[in-house]
């Protein structure tokens, strides 16, 4: 006799209750297979495969087939490599959402910070930083532009709470996030709305490889992950420009202060 042929279920090797409940295609395991009405079902936990068999008819298809989620992609590359440039034109041509993840860690502290964080990297070297301290320090002492009562309101403004610290943290040394930091972030984009029936492209993220261990314990499968890989001297090429220009910018606005600096002190001693 002929051996039967096996049929796989509705989801093919994705886990339906995964798919169902959480909109995600996650891979099943051949270990937590089970057997429905002649057809194969893989499942990406024990826990799921014991809660399909329970009540089956809710994770197959009736009338119509079961609707697949939208794309999501994951953007990564080192930095200066393009990957905001190229999402913004995929997300554009594709009708998904970006997502720039940095930025949007930016976003989340901005009214606290009320400027954008910068990293250690960015800055001038230490000396020259205690040079422009001293010195805004000193024009700050000679022109008596704040109160007391501003001053203390103004340190009231940038007090953060524990996530947002962690978050200042990662932004200007790269500590990593928390897993619970990441939880009130990131699964936003694969369980809420709009997210979760539009798609996106994340841009930026998963930047560790405990952060792409994160994504996997939580079941938030990327359907692709594109790698952008780009010679060094093109990033030089790309990255030097700015910075040298900004390089510029502070040197002028250190010997303007130093002017400030000085005029003070002339009127004063008159």
């Amino acid at each position: 006799s002929k051996e039967k042929k096996r049929y796989m279920g509705d989801t093919k090797h994705f886990c339906p209750v995964s798919l169902k409940e959480n909109f995600v295609l996650y891979p099943g395991l051949h270990e937590h297979a089970a057997k429905y009405q002649d057809k194969i079902y893989y499942f990406s936990t024990s826990e799921y495969r014991d809660k399909f068999l329970k009540n089956p008819e809710e994770y197959v298809a009736h009338n119509e087939p079961i609707q697949a989620p939208p794309l999501r992609v994951c953007l990564l590359g080192t930095h200066g490599a393009g990957k905001t440039t190229c999402a913004r034109q995929i997300a554009d041509k594709l009708g998904i959402f970006h997502i720039q993840f940095e930025e949007y860690l930016q976003e989340l502290i901005l009214p606290k910070t009320k400027e954008k964080v910068r990293r250690h990297f960015d800055e001038e070297p230490e000396e020259d930083d205690n040079k422009m301290t001293i010195l805004s320090q000193e024009l700050e002492d000679f022109s008596q532009t704040m109160t007391k009562t501003e001053t203390e309101k103004s340190k009231q403004e940038v007090e953060l709470t524990d996530e947002e610290e962690a978050i200042k943290a990662n932004l200007m040394d790269n500590k990593a996030l928390p897993p619970e930091v990441l939880d009130n972030i990131v699964p936003h984009w694969w369980m809420k709305e709009p997210f979760r029936s539009t798609g996106f492209i994340l841009d930026g993220f998963p930047r560790t490889s405990d952060e792409a261990r994160y994504l996997s314990e939580r079941g938030l499968c990327p359907d692709v992950v594109v790698y952008i890989k780009v010679e060094e001297s093109d990033i030089l090429d790309r990255l030097f420009p700015p910075r040298l220009k900004k390089w510029k910018e502070r040197q002028y606005k250190k010997m303007e202060n130093k002017k400030k600096l000085k005029d003070l002190k002339a009127k004063i001693r008159v």
